[in-house]
């Protein structure tokens, strides 16, 4: 399914180990640790590196060194009923509540069949889909969302406004992986610009607008423009209406309503991480988490074996000339998976010069594969 890999790999245990020790010595707590790193390595697990050890470093490590990111998490549960649960996240962890939120809402919805849930006051989660595939391995369909910072425009403007604003599902299904739909409700997210930028890989045109109404490329001028507001992500479908741009930008605005809305917390341009006088801040965003038990309609099994089938009868259709397959979502990460299991993970040469660094800021007992005698 892949071109043939050139980057070298370092061991899951490796990567999982290092990274949890950096972490404490940034002052994460191990068991939080633990949590953060296997969220991390679950992107490159399934393929999707603008999520993975890409974002180690300049999302996480960087934002606990200026301040805008603490790294003990305080989770407090501020409301509770049987079925629901808020959570104020104290500008810790976003990884940390969420796991904590997901275990409260899988056990409720294992007694009353639904349950949903909020965290505010938070920062990056992570790749969404981990937050839903802890409901899908207990047997259950898994739903999240989460604002972010300003980079999207809304159809017909061009400032950025709205974050890419994931909208996951994932289900169970009968085969070897689920339905999983994890992907931002723009047409790119930030973090795969950052990955071209990495990798000296150019930007498809078509994807950000600027300010005069034209497109980039470079993911270094869109990456300065963005943080400027000078340039917009845009909202799936693209620029205006005939292609549904407009369809993208109410999916982004119904997951920015529903972060934010259900705990009374910061949205739009209050998401920055820039105080009015350009200063660091923290970033409060909010998270939106719904389980739904399928025990509780007709059945598991019934549930999997309908979901199952309805994958296998796309996958089977009439495909297009030229195309070797049809995939339905979370095939191609499952794949991923089977290829770099045995292997670990690929990491291109910053992430290598990154990796080298933090071993010997903090003396850790590590050599690479990728180092040379």
């Amino acid at each position: 399914m892949s071109t043939v890999e050139t980057r070298p790999y370092i061991p899951w245990k490796m990567a999982q180990d290092f990274m949890v020790d950096v972490f404490v010595a940034y002052g994460v707590p191990r068991a939080d640790a633990e949590i953060c790193a296997d969220v991390l390595l679950e992107s490159d697990r399934r393929g999707i590196e603008s999520h993975g050890c890409n974002r180690f470093k300049p999302i996480y490590l960087d934002r606990i060194k200026n301040g805008t990111l603490l790294p003990v998490t305080n989770v407090e549960v501020v409301k509770e009923t049987p079925t629901t649960v808020v959570i104020d996240a104290h500008d810790g962890m976003g990884m940390v509540a969420s796991y904590r939120m997901m275990e409260m809402l899988i056990d409720k919805a294992n007694t009353y069949g639904m349950a949903g849930g909020a965290i505010f006051n938070s920062t990056h989660y992570g790749i969404a889909g981990y937050w839903t595939t802890m409901a899908e391995k207990a047997g259950m369909i898994g739903i999240t969302g989460t604002n972010a910072r300003p980079s999207v425009a809304p159809t017909f403007g061009v400032e950025p406004m709205m974050g890419t604003n994931p909208l996951t599902f994932t289900m169970p299904t009968d085969e070897a992986f689920p339905f999983n739909f994890d992907c931002a409700t723009s047409t790119i997210q930030n973090g795969k610009i950052e990955f071209y930028e990495r990798s000296g890989t150019p930007a498809p045109a078509g994807l950000v607008v600027t300010e005069d109404g034209d497109t980039l490329t470079d993911p270094g001028e869109i990456l300065k423009g963005l943080r400027a507001g000078r340039c917009a992500l845009l909202p799936l479908g693209g620029l205006g209406e005939a292609t549904g741009g407009h369809k993208g930008y109410g999916f982004t605005t119904i997951v920015e309503i529903l972060s934010a809305a259900l705990t009374g917390s910061p949205y739009t341009k209050a998401l920055s991480g820039k105080s009015p006088d350009g200063r660091n801040q923290m970033y409060h965003l909010g998270h939106f988490f719904f389980v739904i038990n399928p025990a509780f309609f007709m059945g598991l099994d019934t549930f999997k074996r309908t979901a199952g089938g309805i994958c296998r009868d796309l996958r089977a259709s009439q495909k297009a000339p030229g195309a070797q397959r049809i995939y339905t979502a979370g095939e191609k990460e499952w794949l991923a998976w089977q290829e770099r299991k045995d292997k670990g993970v690929p990491v291109s040469e910053s992430i290598q010069k990154e990796f080298m660094a933090l071993r010997d800021e903090f003396s850790l007992p590590y050599k690479f594969p990728f180092e040379k005698d």
